[in-house]
């Protein structure tokens, strides 16, 4: 029905929303004013249904007789509405408050179609007045935000800006940023903005700003956090001023002399750059040497009487009275100036003369020879003296006797040398010395769990020495029930096991093969994991593993372009890195790893640094090779091709050196590679410059295998000193009738700092040569590599390139290459059994020197005592590097020869039988 028509028939139905039925509107009052139209004090507005709260809309009006609310185009039932009606007390006119509520349920019904709204409609008797339209929305906030803000690492000064949009909802949310869980206000710190796409900006990036930034949006409905974004406001390094140089390191002649600097202008902050180019240059000097005469000899002696050119010694002297005369010279010809040396040679020079005047005396024999004694008393004197010195000697052999049997040396089982060879060949079993069989005839407790192994076991190539073990009073019991140590086998679970580890954070620079790599499954008994061909490999010592523990444990050469090792200055890389894990896993006892250097060891020139690699992905110097070794986790026991590094907590290691003088030199191993066959006219050799370490040379052997190389006579070494010098290569001695070289410059350069960093393992050249004739097979030349102003080597090479050298030839072959895994004694070569008498027999001090110490000395590691006596076990410290040291080519023999050394020498001789091996 029409509004005008309401006006004129109040009291006629009118249909209202919300029921089928008739409602009357009330006639307006008599006494109003009929000239006024009402006018809204109080207008509904907006609002926001919060999941199933109802909201209501209000609206007030003067005068008014009465309101009604209209909602999406209908009217509300007059039940619905709550009225309240009054007199304003100012101007006596009727006032009317109308207020109904809206649910869910009502927005819903119409929701997708339009929004749902509502206004107010007043009468009075001049006529009607609508109010503005309330909407109403049901509000909400949606869970992910539309844009995150990301991580990332900015230069100091640098501008950051953080992006964020805020999940959809409504009413639309409001962004704040919060810093390290603090609220993050512009009003108070001018160093940020917001801007209106909720963007946080920093125009100049300070280091406070690194921190954790966390987008937060919210309305009434939820408040919604985003990712944390980590920014990371790093300084990258700047070089401070040279030193001044420094003297020459010469008094006389060619020298060198030196200046600095260093990366502190500023230091390099939050993982930037450190600062490119040399923090030491050398520069060579000539020091002006000490003047004895141009072009002459040294200073010379000059006649002292007559200065005269033509003698250098006076005429000799009249024979004196003592039978002897002399002569005598000035060093006068030239003198010596400048701090020159003084002549050699005595000034003065003396001999026998036979002359009338010299008179010979024949009382000087009296004072030489002594008359001879004679008489009974002097005899009898010389037979007491005699008599008291024999007895003497006699009580000295007696005290010496007596001492021998009191000695209490080691136990006469581990003194024999036998003892340790007799584990790894069967003899037949012996009876034992009385009172000592208890040693080394353990019978069999039946009463105690026995051990088994399940999986791919691998012992050593000779079969027979492989030992059982039973569980008798000198093993701890291993408690009731059976204990199967699981070994995987590599070819049927290496992808798997590589994988599972590659998940992890901290393994994700894992190969994702099984290539260079090597893993097995230990317990207290331990065992040895190695890479065939590289000279790497883990010794797990017994007991490393606490008991009732079974730890899976891999063992892996890095390639060097998947690591990021950060050198600084004059630092070279000098062995592989390698990693051992699980990461973080403390041993009770120090694991041996073995790995191969380059260094040529020489203490006054380098400076050697052991790294490790933490989780986070920063390399830390651990340990600083060569010093007094403190109490700690690390130490490197340092040789002439290999390094062991004893660590009680596996990770990610690598030897790194700096030199501090320019005799520092390190070992380059340097092969000559060409096809093994040729069908085109151009033919190229490749000259490889490699550390020198078994797992390069292994890598490249590989990679021209690929390529269908062959190497050409033996490798060689090469010394490559800090000179700053490149590495030249030239070839020579070319047939120029067969063959021209392509190279236009006569000879090819490798930059120093490319070889001596070391972080690009396969540095090479290439000559290519063109034969003249197709029918030409032999090549003959000569390839020359040197360093400038240091040492050189040459190739001679003469071979046919129509025959194809097999590859194979030139593999070094692994005695263990098929057995990457050993597991518990078969991984050691000393029985374990021995191994234990040993150790309880050489642990305790003795005074007499018959302990551990002895035993270090004989094998010539005396000069780790420090270290060995900071362990709970010396001596199986001790046993372990020789293990790690002799695996698998050990001499028994020698080693059971140092332990009877240490004990009695007359030890009974015993066996061990097969039970115990």
């Amino acid at each position: 029905m029409k509004l005008d028509e309401l006006l004129r028939k109040v009291a006629e139905p009118v249909v209202v929303r919300g029921a089928q039925q008739s409602a009357t509107v009330a006639n307006p009052m008599p006494g109003a004013s009929s000239d006024l139209l009402p006018h809204f004090l109080l207008e509904p507005q907006d609002v926001y249904i919060v999941k199933n709260k109802p909201v209501s809309l209000a609206c007030r009006a003067t005068p008014a007789t009465q309101i009604y609310f209209k909602c999406n185009g209908e009217w509300v039932h007059q039940g619905e509405h709550v009225t309240q009606r009054s007199t304003d007390q100012g101007t006596g006119l009727p006032l009317m408050d109308v207020r109904i509520d809206i649910s869910r349920q009502q927005v819903e019904r119409i929701f997708g179609l339009e929004e749902y709204w509502c206004q107010c409609v007043a009468w009075s008797a001049s006529g009607t007045t609508k109010s503005q339209k309330a909407f109403v929305r049901i509000a909400y906030l949606r869970k992910n935000f539309e844009e995150e803000p990301m991580s990332r690492e900015v230069s100091i000064e640098q501008e950051i800006v953080l992006a964020c949009r805020p999940p959809e909802g409504i009413p639309p949310a409001e962004v704040e940023w919060l810093r390290n869980e603090e609220l993050v206000d512009p009003v108070l710190d001018a160093s940020v903005s917001v801007t209106p796409e909720h963007s946080l900006v920093v125009p100049r990036a300070r280091l406070a700003d690194t921190a954790n930034y966390t987008c937060v949006a919210k309305n009434m409905v939820a408040r919604r956090r985003s990712s944390s974004a980590a920014v990371t406001v790093y300084v990258s390094g700047g070089w401070s001023t040279w030193t001044g140089w420094s003297a020459c390191s010469t008094s006389c002649g060619r020298g060198w002399q030196k200046r600095s600097r260093s990366c502190t202008n500023p230091a390099p902050l939050n993982g930037g750059t450190f600062c490119e180019g040399q923090n030491v240059q050398k520069n060579a000097c000539t020091t002006l040497c000490p003047e004895v005469w141009p072009r002459s000899p040294p200073a010379h002696w000059l006649l002292c009487h007559t200065r005269m050119h033509t003698h250098t010694w006076s005429r000799w002297s009249l024979c004196a009275l003592d039978c002897t005369h002399w002569r005598s010279r000035e060093c006068s010809e030239p003198a010596p100036r400048n701090g020159g040396q003084d002549c050699q040679g005595a000034e003065l020079e003396t001999r026998n003369c036979t002359t009338e005047l010299c008179s010979h005396c024949e009382s000087w024999l009296s004072v030489v020879l002594p008359a001879a004694a004679s008489g009974p008393e002097d005899v009898a004197l010389y037979v007491g003296l005699m008599a008291v010195a024999v007895c003497l000697v006699l009580l000295l052999l007696v005290v010496v006797l007596v001492c021998c049997r009191k000695k209490g040396g080691l136990d006469p089982d581990v003194a024999d040398s036998s003892i340790l060879t007799a584990g790894f060949q069967p003899v037949s079993s012996k009876p034992a010395k009385a009172g000592t069989s208890h040693l080394l005839t353990i019978q069999p407790d039946l009463s105690t769990a026995t051990m088994t192994y399940q999986g791919s076991l691998c012992s050593r190539q000779d079969g027979h020495s492989k030992f059982q073990l039973s569980n008798g009073h000198l093993l701890s019991p291993l408690g009731a029930g059976r204990h199967t140590l699981y070994h995987s086998s590599p070819a049927a679970e290496g992808v798997d096991f590589v994988s599972r580890f590659a998940a992890q954070s901290c393994f994700r620079s894992l190969p994702r093969g099984a290539a260079n790599m090597a893993y097995g499954t230990f317990n207290f008994l331990g065992g040895r994991l190695l890479i065939p061909n590289t000279g790497i490999s883990l010794l797990i010592p017994p007991d490393a593993i606490p008991r009732g523990k079974i730890y899976e444990v891999y063992l892996t050469l890095h390639k060097q372009e998947d690591v990021r090792l950060p050198l600084a200055g004059c630092q070279t890389l000098l062995s592989p890195i390698v990693s051992c894990g699980p990461p973080g896993v403390l041993l009770t006892r120090p694991a041996v790893l073995a790995l191969g250097h380059c260094l040529e060891a020489n203490a006054a020139d380098w400076s050697i640094r052991l790294k490790k690699q933490s989780c986070e992905g920063t390399w830390e110097d651990v340990l600083q090779v060569g010093e007094e070794p403190a109490p700690g986790l690390y130490y490197c026991q340092l040789e002439a091709q290999a390094a062991y590094v004893f660590t009680e907590q596996l990770g990610r290691f690598a030897l790194v050196g700096e030199s501090l003088s320019m005799a520092a030199a390190k070992r380059l191993k340097l092969l000559l590679f060409a096809p093994a066959s040729c069908s085109s006219l151009e033919y190229s050799v490749r000259v490889y410059c490699l550390r020198d370490t078994p797992d390069v040379l292994q890598e490249v052997m590989q990679l021209e295998k690929q390529l269908g190389g062959q190497l050409i006579g033996a490798p060689r070494v090469l010394h490559f000193k800090d000179s700053y010098h490149n590495l030249r290569l030239s070839i020579h001695d070319m047939p120029s009738s067969l063959w021209k070289s392509k190279l236009l410059a006569s000879y090819q350069e490798i930059p120093f700092y490319h070889l001596w960093s070391g972080l690009q393992p396969y540095l090479h050249c290439t000559f290519t040569l063109e034969r003249l004739s197709p029918s030409t097979c032999q090549l003959a030349c000569k390839i020359w590599v040197w360093q400038v102003e240091g040492d050189g080597q040459s190739f001679n090479i003469n071979f046919n390139i129509a025959k194809d050298t097999s590859f194979s030839d030139w593999l070094v072959p692994d005695s263990e290459a098929g057995c990457p895994a050993l597991v518990g004694p078969s991984a050691f070569k000393i029985p374990f059994l021995i191994r234990q008498k040993i150790i309880s027999s050489l642990d305790t001090p003795c005074a007499r020197g018959a302990d551990w110490r002895t035993l270090a000395q004989k094998l010539h590691l005396d000069s780790h005592i420090s270290f060995f006596a900071s362990k709970a076990s010396p001596t199986a410290m001790i046993l372990n590097l020789w293990e790690a040291r002799h695996f698998p080519s050990g001499n028994l023999a020698q080693l059971a020869a140092a332990v009877a050394e240490v004990g009695k020498q007359d030890s009974a001789l015993f066996t061990v039988s097969e039970a115990e091996c």
